[in-house]
């Protein structure tokens, strides 16, 4: 029976008190005795817990009364158990980490794409102009050989800090095309988007809310095997139930 409720979230906003907030948030999540970690940096806040239901909303309800957290809507799934063995909460240079303090998502969002609409133009072949459309993969190798995009860009990165070199080695291949930058949840998508634009791709979108929103509101369509997670579960499919331990 599944009774553990696990969610994921991100958000980039400014957190100057991160130091501070850590105590608070670790507080809140022993009180609750959930398990997971939550990622605190001066960029944002990036979170992977799992509890009982209620516990695991209270907590999201607790965090919704801080205005920067106001509009946080985490992704969730469920579990026959618990997926993480202890409560971590650290504060790190960043969330995620690229090792190019430039890009600041927290500034301004590379363009969005919503799920439907990305599985509409894979259905297609092309996005709503005609041009041809490509998912990248921005994740790390091992991720992507538990299941990806039909077809989808995979330049065999282990590290995320890997991606932006491998950005400026492949770029004249996408010049023309519409670009779709995948990842779990979406926070690495996010950071990889601004890249990509900065660097000077035109036609670059990031998938709103990564993979799970894409299992969650389209069943799954275009991709081929499981989502690898960080935590016991190993992997979900495209129900969000688990397919690995």
């Amino acid at each position: 029976m599944n009774t553990t409720l696990n969610i994921s979230a991100y958000k980039f906003v400014p957190l100057p008190d991160a130091a501070a907030l850590r105590e608070v948030l670790l507080a809140r999540a022993l009180d609750l005795q959930l398990k997971g970690t939550i990622l605190l940096a001066e960029e944002g806040i990036n979170l992977f817990l799992a509890g009982p239901g209620d516990a695991v909303r209270g907590f999201v309800t607790q965090l919704h009364t801080d205005p920067r957290f106001a509009d946080i809507s985490p992704k969730e799934s469920w579990s026959d158990h618990q997926p993480f063995k202890k409560m971590l909460v650290k504060v790190k240079r960043e969330i995620i980490r690229m090792d190019h303090p430039a890009i600041r998502p927290a500034n301004g969002r590379a363009p969005a794409v919503s799920p439907a609409t990305v599985k509409r133009w894979l259905d297609a072949g092309h996005d709503d102009e005609g041009r041809p459309v490509v998912t990248l993969d921005t994740r790390n190798d091992f991720e992507v050989d538990a299941g990806t995009f039909e077809g989808a860009i995979d330049w065999r990165i282990q590290k995320f800090t890997q991606f932006p070199q491998a950005l400026l080695d492949h770029k004249t291949d996408l010049q023309d095309k519409t670009v779709v930058s995948f990842c779990t949840g979406g926070i690495r998508c996010e950071k990889a988007a601004i890249f990509m634009r900065e660097a000077g791709l035109e036609h670059v979108y990031q998938l709103e809310g990564g993979i799970l929103k894409y299992f969650e509101e389209t069943g799954g369509t275009h991709y081929q095997g499981g989502c690898f997670v960080f935590d016991e579960r190993r992997a979900v499919g495209a129900d969000l139930s688990v397919i690995a331990s």
